[in-house]
């Protein structure tokens, strides 16, 4: 069959999705579970979400939940860490475990026929986790050494930077979820016992299960292993601290560095909020795709840049908007006078060609996000920890085409602020205090960062 090219393929209808059902329920000990059935391939993903992420971490000991992330596997029950790691090898399983600001997650996916086995070895590690010295010493080892390679890398100390700076040092979600050395330093393997009783336990998750199983023996099999785990502690108490906005830059030394990694950005409303729709469709004109306005000024136009681009942030307890890009460094201030004058620029309004593309961008992209057994875990892990309704994923796309320029355009007035932007650049301070002749991005004050 010969294709004639010279025509542009039509639209074939209008995109339909439908997220796949959902079930929930309670373990006899009172842990909820939700389970969505995918019968596509013969496997099974389990994620066990705790609520207990790096905003918990004591004050004075900022890293605690990361390194629980990392004990927690190194030997459960019978089992040492090499021993656990060849049972998880011999159902053919991917184990992980990882802590972020607001959770720690262990997921296990394997082939359906090995979920009674892959359960009850994940059962030892949350109910029985060996936890002992030698590990737990070895894993802080690991810690400390990755914290003096990331003092290397720009991008990271820009993020970490920008969060401490725009949060406050008050706020719990200010603080890499790694830690901060001389905080690592200062924690040991029994405080490391005591955060994963408080804060590991069947009152403290809950768990999300996708794959080829029935809701019976789904029920049955995780009964048999958790229905004897129980708890008398209470979890962590968690206080938010929210930092004021203000139009400031910080300039974070990194000597001879020939490039500047730039971060602005401001908090915003919070993931729930009816708003998010709208603001979703503001940010994918302005940074969130290759065609924004700020990646094509910076790019395509100026060539300070390999690429630039925003966003809307979420964390469950708080929210902000970000622009992000690494320039040469020679043309830190050159780009930063760009940045500032998207923001300033979008403030006066998207055109309906503007928003009528990022329309057809969201929505043909979507069902992209429900592919694999992962994506569909992590989209539904989100929807609970957001508190998103049961209807979220299916009116996705309804809502999306029911924003109006209108409703755009008072949003970029109402969310897009860079008379209180906090900046913050990270390179070569004597290079960069050249080009900072004036105090169009706010007050200067010139630091350092120590991880």
């Amino acid at each position: 069959m010969k294709i004639d090219r010279s025509r542009k393929p039509e639209p074939s209808g209008e995109l339909q999705f439908k997220m796949p059902s959902f079930e929930s329920f309670k373990l006899n000990n009172g842990t909820n579970v939700y389970f969505i059935k995918k019968d596509v391939l013969p496997i099974f993903r389990i994620n066990v979400i705790a609520n207990a992420g790096s905003k918990f971490d004591p004050e004075d000991k900022k890293g605690l939940a990361n390194l629980l992330a990392m004990c927690i596997d190194e030997g459960a029950g019978e089992f040492d860490a090499l021993e656990l790691s060849e049972q998880f090898d011999l159902l053919g399983a991917h184990f992980s475990v990882f802590a972020n600001g607001d959770t720690l997650q262990i997921t296990v996916q394997a082939l359906i026929e090995n979920f009674g086995k892959a359960v009850e070895l994940l059962a030892k590690v949350l109910k029985e986790p060996k936890l002992n010295e030698e590990d737990f010493e070895r894993e802080k080892r690991k810690v400390l050494t990755r914290l003096q390679q990331l003092q290397d890398e720009p991008d990271f100390l820009a993020n970490t930077a920008f969060e401490k700076f725009l949060l406050g040092d008050k706020n719990p979600y200010s603080a890499p979820s790694i830690g901060i050395t001389d905080n690592i330093q200062k924690i040991n393997n029994e405080n490391i016992v005591e955060f994963y009783k408080k804060q590991i336990n069947p009152e403290n998750i809950f768990i999300v299960i996708v794959g080829s199983i029935s809701t019976g023996e789904l029920k049955d099999k995780l009964n048999k292993q958790f229905e004897d785990w129980t708890t008398a502690y209470k979890p962590e108490a968690f206080s938010l601290s929210e930092q004021e906005d203000k139009k400031v830059i910080y300039v974070v030394d990194k000597k001879d560095s020939v490039q500047t990694e730039i971060r602005v950005g401001h908090h915003t409303t919070g993931r729930k909020e009816d708003d998010y729709f709208t603001k979703l469709l503001l940010n994918t004109v302005l940074g969130g795709q290759f065609s924004s306005r700020i990646n094509l000024n910076l790019r395509e136009k100026h060539g300070y840049t390999y690429g630039a681009g925003s966003g809307f942030y979420y964390l469950k307890d708080t929210a902000y908007f970000e622009v992000s890009t690494s320039v040469g460094i020679e043309n830190t201030v050159n780009a930063l006078k760009e940045i500032f004058y998207e923001l300033e620029n979008i403030r006066k309004g998207v055109t309906e060609k503007e928003l009528a593309f990022a329309k057809s961008s969201i929505v043909k992209k979507f069902p992209l996000n429900f592919e694999t057994y992962m994506q569909v875990a992590s989209n539904f892990i989100s929807k609970i920890i957001f508190d998103l309704p049961d209807s979220y994923f299916d009116t996705y796309i309804q809502n999306i085409n029911a924003v109006t320029i209108e409703q755009v355009n008072e949003a970029a007035q109402k969310y897009i602020l860079p008379g209180a932007a906090t900046t913050v650049l990270v390179g070569d301070k004597e290079k960069i205090k050249e080009q900072l002749t004036t105090s169009d991005f706010g007050e200067i004050v010139f630091t350092e960062l120590k991880l």
